[in-house]
């Protein structure tokens, strides 16, 4: 499937088609806390944070997460990705470790994912 860029808000149908032509539950993204913009539809999150950073992203704004459009608000979001593994950055996990920085995902990602 071709990476998507999201500006603009979608709706949780729109994803959940995303989900099911290429993980069935699931979509990965990577979201641009800067710019406040999120990837969709790759393979990988890496291919996703590739994109971004063609398209002028700083790699210390991209973080990589899991969408479950079928599930919860409380569990639709999941933070595993290898691109966060950012020592630099204070961040050894795949999660995203730093509650404000979470806070600014979960916040961007309600406000591109409506429904």
């Amino acid at each position: 499937m071709e990476i998507k860029i999201v500006q603009n808000p979608i709706s949780r149908s729109d994803l959940q088609h995303i989900a099911t032509s290429q993980f069935g539950d699931m979509v990965k993204a990577v979201v641009d806390v800067s710019k406040r913009v999120m990837a969709l539809g790759g393979e990988m999150h890496a291919d996703e944070e590739a994109h971004l950073l063609d398209q002028g992203s700083r790699q210390e704004d991209l973080w990589g997460i899991n969408l479950y459009p079928g599930s919860t608000d409380e569990d639709w979001i999941e933070f595993d990705s290898m691109i966060n593994i950012r020592p630099s950055q204070k961040n050894r996990s795949r999660g995203v470790d730093d509650p404000e920085r979470r806070r600014r995902i979960i916040e961007i990602a309600r406000a591109l994912v409506v429904g």
